[in-house]
This record gives structure tokens, C-alpha cells and sequence, in this order.
């Protein structure tokens, strides 16, 4: 019997076969995965922001932005067992879901929710697989740590694998 660990927005988990991880409403924010194919462990974060140095509070919400939500993903993969050398990702989201006429950048969150994505991950020395990044349409992810597909539904565009 599996189920599917649901991961809202700003939140991270983890999830082993034969449950899957799931995320819905990527609009700008990014879902990226983390997994070790070997030790069949994945883990899921829902980023809504590029950087924790924007945050007003005192005690932040980690799974929020990506600078600390990739770095804290990371880190419960590892004490879950994951091997750094195996620990690949994947990453979906990041629409720009409105057309601003400013073109300010401080508008461009989920072209900038991206790029800080791919900058933690590089940080850390972890590899993209797999991407569906960027256009103008939400996204619902869902991720098997078994076969490490990740379904990808786009609003009006149907699904796919990667």
C-alpha cells in the first residue's frame, strides 16, 4: 500500500518507495527533488523565494527559500543515509505567472527562483538531471523515488516524464 507524502507551499519532506512526493501549485515558486537512486530516498521542497536575506522576521520559515530549504533538504537526506556522491536532482516551476509592464526585477520571482535553485545546487556539488523550468503555467509534480520518474502536469498542457 503506498501513499503520496503531499508537500505544500514553503514546506519540504521526505519520502521512501513505495509512497511518491507530491507538490501542487507551482506557479513562480520551484519544486526541486533530491534523491539518492541507490539508497532510494527522495526529498521535496516547494521554494517560493530566492534568498533567506530578504526575510523581515527573526525566526524564518527554511522550507520558504531556496538558500536555506536546499541546504536543510539536504542535510535530512544525508542523516536519512542518502550518499552525497549519489545525490542527483531534478527541478519543475518557476513561471513567470504574471506580465508585469515594469519589468522590474524584483517581479521576476520565478525567473529568480530558478537561478537560485541552480546556484544552490551547483554550490553543493549536485547535478540537475532533469528540468522543466520557466513559460507561463502552473505545474503539479509528483516523484517516485523507485523509478525516479517525475510527472509533470502543466495547466492545459497535459503531462509528462522526466
Amino acid at each position: 500500500m503506498s501513499n503520496i507524502v503531499k508537500v505544500g507551499i514553503a514546506e519540504l519532506d521526505l519520502v521512501v518507495p513505495p509512497d511518491t512526493i507530491r507538490t501542487t501549485g507551482l506557479g513562480s515558486c520551484v519544486g526541486v527533488i533530491l534523491y539518492d537512486e541507490i539508497k532510494k530516498i527522495a526529498g521535496l521542497a516547494h521554494v517560493m523565494l530566492p534568498d533567506s536575506t530578504l526575510a523581515k522576521a527573526a525566526s524564518i520559515n527554511i522550507g520558504k527559500y531556496a538558500d536555506t530549504a536546499i541546504t536543510s533538504l539536504y542535510d535530512m537526506l544525508i542523516k536519512r543515509g542518502a550518499i552525497k556522491r549519489n545525490m542527483k536532482a531534478k527541478i519543475a516551476g518557476g513561471a513567470q505567472m504574471f506580465q508585469f509592464s515594469s519589468g522590474s526585477e524584483m517581479m521576476r520571482i520565478g525567473p529568480r527562483n530558478v537561478e537560485s535553485v541552480k546556484s544552490q545546487l551547483a554550490d553543493l556539488g549536485i547535478p540537475i538531471m532533469a528540468s522543466d523550468v520557466g513559460g507561463s503555467s502552473g505545474r503539479t509534480i509528483e516523484f517516485n523515488p523507485e523509478s525516479t520518474e517525475l510527472s509533470i502536469k502543466t495547466v492545459n498542457m497535459g503531462t509528462k516524464i522526466l
